[in-house]
């Protein structure tokens, strides 16, 4: 009964941190965008615009949905439904720190542990572009067709090159259980550089990495390889004609396999939980350092807020008290198991998910032209010579 009650409890805390944070993806990715374009970004909505995620939720809600005429209606509002089903289903294979105790159940931080975890979110990924292609051609409109096939094209092409770069560090690890691909690369190399696949011997996977983050860009349709949208071509794409709630789902799913995608990528090159450096040398105090200096920056900036900015100086002392709490408690001995690893996962993820957004602030899009002709006659030939060499150098190590 304990496991069932854990499981359940597991899931809607998954569901909600999961929405949650794809609503404030939007935001984060709003203001850094806003900083590197020199402007201040969602503003006016509660502090800082922390509540803009909110506003635009109840605006969605309270939007009217709009089905234009001689659409096809069930397959066009299924559309929105199937690529947020598909988008949420890989997180569940996902682990975001080792297994521990609770109620006399053991159980890890992730909703379950599948022996073929990659090769589920490999196929649910695969499954992706059936969404958007139903949702273009549904619509009825020749600009969502031409973004939904263009869809079809692009993400059929980079799953290749992406699955290859996924293979390379399998065959180091193997194993296609994400959980003992963690395991795997625990420990240091000379007592201080990871083990994790990106730099492991005798065949660092740097260049898998590489070849993984560029095809996740074109599967998640970000820029620089967002022509299913192209908003100055298509006027958005596959998603022309869709409104409200409608148009929220299909955002949610981009962003829930940004999230998804990032997470593979940490646990499969980053070492998932793994620290940057041996506990020894100090890093399970980097967590509440940092938590807690960012409580006391916090609580600077709210001291010295000007009075334009009245709010800050409520709004800055009470997150910074927050933050100075969660610091805390990292020094209780009974949650150190679980929050230290959770941190340097967390932390892996938000540098990747901050490499999607500062390259969406800085790369222009390609040509359709160039985005076939990238995947095809360079992607896909570096992908399987990196496996080649890579199966190579392993099979005559392994004798």
């Amino acid at each position: 009964m304990n496991f069932y009650i854990i499981s359940l409890v597991k899931a809607g805390i998954t569901a909600g941190v999961l929405l949650t944070f794809c609503a404030y993806l939007v935001w984060i990715e709003r203001k850094v965008l806003a900083h590197i374009q020199l402007r201040p970004g969602p503003y006016r909505v509660g502090p800082h615009g922390l509540l803009q995620p909110l506003s635009d939720l109840i605006k969605l809600m309270t939007k009217e949905g709009v089905i234009p005429a001689n659409v096809h209606t069930f397959f066009y509002l299924f559309a929105p439904f199937l690529a947020v089903a598909l988008a949420l289903i890989s997180i569940v294979v996902i682990p975001f720190g080792p297994e521990f105790s609770i109620l006399g159940v053991t159980t890890g931080l992730g909703l379950t542990d599948l022996n073929i975890g990659i090769l589920l979110v490999l196929a649910v990924s695969s499954l992706g572009v059936y969404a958007i292609a139903l949702g273009g051609w549904a619509s009825n409109s020749k600009y969502s067709l031409m973004g939904g096939l263009r869809s079809a094209a692009q993400m059929i092409s980079y799953e290749l090159p992406m699955a290859l770069a996924i293979v390379s560090p399998l065959l180091l690890l193997n194993t296609l259980n994400f959980r003992e691909m963690v395991v795997g690369q625990e420990g240091f190399a000379l007592g201080f550089i990871p083990r994790w696949t990106i730099f492991a011997a005798p065949v660092p996977q740097v260049f898998s990495f590489i070849i993984f983050m560029i095809a996740v860009f074109a599967e998640t349709n970000r820029v620089p390889f967002d022509l299913p949208e192209a908003e100055t071509e298509l006027v958005a794409g596959f998603h022309t004609e869709y409104s409200s709630l409608m148009f929220a789902a299909f955002f949610t799913a981009e962003y829930a396999n940004i999230i998804t995608v990032c997470c593979v990528a940490t646990a499969l090159f980053l070492g998932g939980w793994q620290p940057l450096w041996p506990a020894a040398y100090g890093s399970n105090f980097v967590p509440p350092l940092i938590i807690g200096l960012a409580g006391l920056m916090l609580l600077y900036h709210g001291s010295q807020a000007l009075k334009s900015r009245r709010w800050d100086r409520f709004s800055f002392p009470a997150i910074g008290v927050i933050f100075l709490g969660l610091a805390g408690l990292f020094f209780v001995p009974v949650l150190q198991p679980v929050l230290i690893p959770f941190f340097w996962f967390a932390s892996k993820l938000l540098v990747l998910i901050f490499v999607f957004i500062w390259v969406r602030g800085t790369l222009p899009r390609f040509r359709y032209d160039q985005l076939m002709k990238f995947a095809w006659t360079f992607l896909f030939p570096a992908a399987l010579i990196n496996l080649l060499i890579t199966g190579l150098v392993v099979a005559l190590t392994s004798q």
